[in-house]
């Protein structure tokens, strides 16, 4: 566990071992973080699999969602209910530097999996919990998934108060929750690993997705505090004759460049333009001299201007056109993996290093896949994994094909 290794192509997180208990999407976020910088993830998923596994978009009975979630990890299918299961987790336990976990909070305790029983099998492990409202709390056990927090962290209301002539709250179907909550509790991870790493002793995580929905609105919460005077202006969409871009001046030296790019240098002088304060009174005026000046214009012709110019500014670009993008396309954003199903794109991690390898592994888990091959691991010989399939602790059909 947590070995020193000086391959020069050596994932950071190579040789660390981690059980993964998350279903959905925050969690497995997290998780294939971990496996995308080089940890072995054990998926620890139920004899049906998880959910995801047969949400679309998918194709022959495979799901692409699930697999973007899910590559470059390990699945054990066992049924939980039954003691020989838990039996086995507590032996990977043993092995193991991190756990993971999405249950409803007191879920990993009446199973016996909790921070304390587990922390007494291996000092050094790390233990996470995602969940909605936090281990403790009046709220802890109430069932949360994103839309739900979105709602009720404040998210979806102060997005409405930015818009105009709306009067119910957005739909939305990006789950900023999730995504924010599994990258929060992936750095969370690291820092416990690096304590164990130094002192010898793990830690618990408590991470919670309304903490990390609170945590994303930052002007809000202080203006929740102190309100201001009048809504603070906000970038909105320019409409060109095929289109629409996002400009934003955000400095002086920016709205000066605006004004020379779009032919109006005489927008500096403009009493209601010259100043940042004057913009923020007369934000309307020039939302609509833009719209003006790029009414006749091709969005792409507007954004070159822009630019050119050195003023922040993006056409609005389909999913499928970002994926294509320069940049996107030139540091290598979008990974080819492939399932039993064929070759598909997904995203590696946001970021990079010069040293090591960050990016999604090319392997899709079968549900219970490895579960013999962990279980021989463990010191199990054919007759021993049979008898688990046998009593339904293991999915007995891969138990059965991976044991011969």
């Amino acid at each position: 566990m947590l070995p020193v290794n000086n391959a020069a192509d050596a994932g950071i997180l190579d040789g660390v071992r981690v059980l993964d208990f998350t279903a959905m999407m925050a969690g497995p976020y997290a998780t294939r973080l971990m496996a995308d910088i080089g940890a072995e993830v054990i998926k620890v998923e139920p004899p049906e699999g998880d959910h995801i596994r047969t949400r679309p978009p998918n194709r022959d009975g495979r799901s692409t969602y699930f697999a973007q979630l899910n590559a470059g990890k390990k699945s054990l299918a066992l049924d939980l209910k039954k003691p020989e299961a838990i039996a086995l987790i507590k032996r990977l336990v043993a092995t193991a530097d991190v756990v993971v976990e999405n249950y409803r909070p007191g879920v990993m305790r009446r199973l016996g999996l909790d921070y304390q029983t587990l922390s007494a099998i291996n000092t050094k492990l790390v233990y996470c919990s995602i969940s909605g409202f936090g281990q403790t709390g009046s709220w802890a056990g109430r069932s949360a998934y994103a839309p739900v927090l979105h709602a009720g962290s404040g998210y979806d209301l102060a997005n409405l108060g930015y818009q105009d002539g709306i009067e119910r709250p957005l739909k939305n179907g990006i789950f900023v929750a999730d995504v924010l909550g599994g990258s929060l509790a992936f750095g969370a991870v690291q820092a416990a690993l690096f304590k164990a790493l130094r002192t010898g002793r793990g830690e618990q995580v408590d991470l919670s997705l309304m903490d990390a929905m609170l945590g994303l609105l930052v002007y809000e919460c202080q203006e929740a505090q102190f309100p201001a005077e009048r809504r603070r202006p906000l970038y909105q969409p320019t409409k060109a004759k095929d289109g629409f871009l996002l400009i934003a001046p955000v400095s002086q030296n920016n709205f000066e460049a605006l004004a020379r790019a779009t032919g109006h240098p005489e927008w500096v002088r403009d009493p209601r333009f010259a100043t940042i304060r004057a913009r923020e009174h007369h934000w309307g005026e020039l939302m609509a001299e833009l719209d003006a000046w790029a009414g006749d214009k091709a969005a792409d012709e507007c954004e070159a201007a822009m630019n050119a110019g050195g003023v922040p500014c993006s056409r609005y670009y389909s999913v499928k056109e970002a994926m294509r993008s320069p940049p996107v396309v030139e540091r290598g954003v979008m990974q080819t993996i492939h399932d039993g199903s064929g070759s598909f794109k997904v995203t590696n991690p946001a970021f990079r290093f010069t040293h090591s390898p960050a990016h999604a592994r090319d392997s899709v888990p079968e549900l219970g896949e490895h579960g013999p091959e962990l279980l021989r691991g463990l010191g199990l010989d054919k007759a021993e994994i049979d008898a688990l399939a046998a009593c339904g602790a293991l999915r007995a059909a891969q138990a059965a094909a991976g044991a011969d």
